[in-house]
């Protein structure tokens, strides 16, 4: 995968990672100044804050529009950060612009669509400003790395994602699951992009806040946009997610950052074993396949439908608990077998079907 990009050179240290922090919504005058003054005490860099929070239901508080956006002009002229804020229709750029927003970035909820993807591309083309895109709601990588191609297609070139997790309607730990695979093959597939972490949209929560950013770093992630309101409790929209500049400054200081470019030549014999593994693990999947066409071979002498659901009910319990017992997670064993059984079924109805 090809995009035509450029360095973003957006200003951090060299002791922390790059950091995108500020409010979910710019609320007040002097709830802005108040969290943007002490950001930058701090060392922060680049100031973020919504000005049109469309929220999942009406009623509620959906920001401030333009009259908050001569907030975030005060914010680089009294401190001398960046200023960033999300867009979601030409409107946005053409008025994000005319106040001098440094930074764009563009919601999951928007990414989804790729008609308000094209209408923003159009409205950027020829813009020089770097533009994040945040992961679509659902895990779908083609629909994230369309939503950059259209941008780049108009000639966006300081491009850079954003991993926020993705929806559940099964109630987890998080607001938004990881699903940490989704990013890494983004990564895989273009290694280029700058790709940094929402950890405040993933965990929903503040205690959750610390472990996904050193998680976040532990794979190699570029910098993060971490939500930080001057008195979080009181905050007009998740409020459960956001924290003090002070324990922002916490945080970060507590990160353990990971260095990339050691030489691997420590770890190449391990990697032999587990090319190796790999391999039986291969050969073991071919002879149980080969059983799974037997069976389907029976199956239609006998005039049986294929799925067995007491049967797959009982893999999936059995090798749920074996996987537990062996130091790995149930759920993750569970998805290996739903897997391999959703192939096992392919190949038997193959079979009937002949």
């Amino acid at each position: 995968m090809e995009l035509e990009l450029e360095k973003l050179n957006l200003p951090s240290d060299n002791v922390r990672p790059f950091v995108i922090a500020g409010p979910c919504s710019a609320e007040t005058e002097e709830q802005v100044m108040t969290t943007a003054k002490q950001l930058a005490s701090l060392g922060c860099h680049n100031f973020r804050a919504g000005i049109w929070k469309p929220r999942t239901k009406p009623g509620g508080f959906e920001g401030n529009g333009e009259k908050a956006l001569p907030w975030m002009q005060q914010v680089k002229q009294e401190t001398g950060m960046l200023v960033a804020t999300e867009v979601a229709t030409p409107e946005h750029v053409e008025l994000a612009l005319k106040y001098g927003i440094d930074i764009l970035w563009i919601g999951a909820r928007t990414t989804a669509n790729p008609f308000a993807m094209q209408a923003l591309a159009d409205a950027l083309r020829g813009v020089d400003v770097p533009v994040f895109v945040k992961n679509p709601v659902n895990p779908d990588l083609e629909l994230w790395i369309g939503a950059l191609q259209r941008l780049n297609g108009a000639g966006v070139k300081k491009l850079g994602a954003i991993h926020r997790g993705f929806s559940s309607y099964d109630k987890t730990i998080y607001r938004n699951v990881p699903m940490w695979q989704i990013p890494i093959e983004l990564r895989r597939r273009i290694p280029e992009l700058p790709l940094i972490c929402d950890p405040s949209h993933i965990g929903g929560r503040r205690d959750l806040i610390a472990p996904l950013c050193q998680q976040a770093m532990d794979l190699g992630t570029d910098g993060l946009i971490i939500e930080s309101h001057c008195d979080p409790d009181s905050a007009w929209s998740d409020s459960k997610q956001q924290v003090t500049p002070d324990v922002l400054d916490y945080i970060l200081s507590l990160l353990v950052i990971r260095n990339e470019k050691v030489t691997t030549e420590g770890i190449s014999q391990l990697r032999k074993q587990i090319d190796e593994i790999d391999n039986n693990i291969m050969d073991i999947l071919a002879k149980r396949m080969r059983v799974c066409r037997e069976i389907g071979q029976y199956k239609k002498e006998h005039n049986m439908t294929v799925l067995q659901t007491h049967r797959y009910n009982e893999i999936l319990n059995k090798r749920g608990a074996q996987g537990v017992l062996c130091g790995m997670d149930a759920d993750f064993v569970k998805t290996i077998y739903e897997a391999i059984h959703q192939e096992s079924v392919r190949q038997q109805i193959e079979i009937i079907n002949k």
